[in-house]
């Protein structure tokens, strides 16, 4: 089965690389088609074998007739759409071209949807919710049940394994003493992240230097604040990553303040061998309420300012007390294996019908 892929943009985000690790794993011949210039994850597409097109200068609607004629050049049997400024002009191609079966996968929804979208939605079969709040949030808009289909973001936990050449060579690159404490996170510098209270959680840590991976419009007010803090020679903005494993494996202890979050990359860093402090993760949460421990796992206490810097301090006198000496490289399970999303997606493909 040929299966066309359309999503917004190539570039490092999430959905971007949710998308990598389905097309790797799906059984079926995928293309993919950016509406914007392709990036770091277009490459690593293609270096695999994947034709990526691009579609770039049009917004919304006006894609739409480049997308038809691409879906009928390439005969494509389904249409796989991926966030929602590409499902409006994805499932209008698709139906354009006639296309009948139709996949959405939404990642993470605003509060209100648009009339426009909910009419291209009929024109789909199934929009996989990425999450239960996606989900809940469909159904709020109006989608059907029976059209929603929850499968949750995943992670290949090999990618992400620990190499000590990676971590001299990261931290010669950002002028990070190789027997320095490193606490790090990674995300887009945004008030939703909270790395400001990453930041105070450091300063009351002394010698621990703070690495934060990414970018984004706060990135001026953390510099800023780390001056206020008096750390300012402590904290190093690596800036945008293309992946995550290199600033990983320069890491000793992992820490992600934000409570508006799946979690996914608190996974990326345990199967990275760090300890990890997370406000919220969903995945480790089902754990924990299983009686499922992951070690070296730790949820903050919710509303307690000290709740952070107390447990850094903590990991870092873990992390003297064991020399420095990497965790074991650990996992959620099965259901948030990348394995596991593919076969999950191939199920739904099935669901929509046989190829024509």
């Amino acid at each position: 089965m040929r299966v066309l892929h359309v999503i917004t943009a190539l570039g490092d985000g999430g959905p971007e690389h949710q998308l990598r690790l389905l097309v790797d794993r799906l059984p079926h011949e995928s293309e993919v088609v950016t509406l914007s210039p392709p990036g770091a994850v277009a490459d690593a597409l293609r270096a695999r074998g994947t034709t990526v097109h691009e579609v770039t200068g049009r917004r919304g609607l006006g894609a739409v007739g480049a997308l038809r004629r691409l879906i009928r050049r390439g005969r494509f049997d389904l249409v796989h759409t991926h966030v929602h400024r590409a499902c409006v002009p994805g499932r209008f191609a698709a139906r354009l071209a006639g296309v009948r079966r139709v996949v959405a996968t939404e990642h993470r929804l605003g509060d209100t949807a648009g009339r426009l979208y909910l009419t291209t939605e009929r024109l789909g079969q199934v929009t996989i919710a990425a999450s239960p709040a996606v989900a809940r949030r469909l159904a709020e808009w109006g989608v059907p049940d029976e059209r929603i289909e929850v499968i949750p973001k995943a992670v290949a936990p090999g990618e992400f394994g620990y190499d000590p050449r990676l971590r001299a060579a990261a931290r010669a690159r950002l002028g990070i003493a190789p027997g320095a404490a490193v606490v790090g996170g990674v995300g887009r510098l945004e008030p939703g992240e909270r790395f400001d209270r990453l930041i105070r959680a450091v300063a009351e840590a002394p010698g621990a230097t703070l690495l934060l991976a990414g970018d984004g419009p706060a990135r001026d007010a953390l510099q800023k604040l780390a001056a206020i803090e008096g750390i300012a020679d402590r904290v190093v903005f690596a800036g945008r990553v293309p992946h995550a494993r290199e600033m990983l494996c320069a890491m000793d202890v992992f820490a992600s303040p934000g409570e508006d979050t799946f979690g996914l990359v608190v996974l990326e860093a345990i199967a990275a061998g760090l300890p990890a402090l997370y406000a919220r993760c969903p995945p480790l949460e089902e754990l924990a309420a299983a009686r499922a421990t992951v070690e070296g796992a730790r949820r903050l206490t919710p509303h307690d300012r000290e709740s952070l810097p107390r447990a850094l301090r903590a990991e870092l006198l873990c992390l003297a007390e064991r020399h420095g000496e990497r965790l074991p490289a650990r996992a959620a399970g099965p259901r948030y294996d990348a394995d596991h999303l593919a076969r999950e997606v191939d199920r739904v493909y099935s669901r929509t019908g046989p190829v024509s």
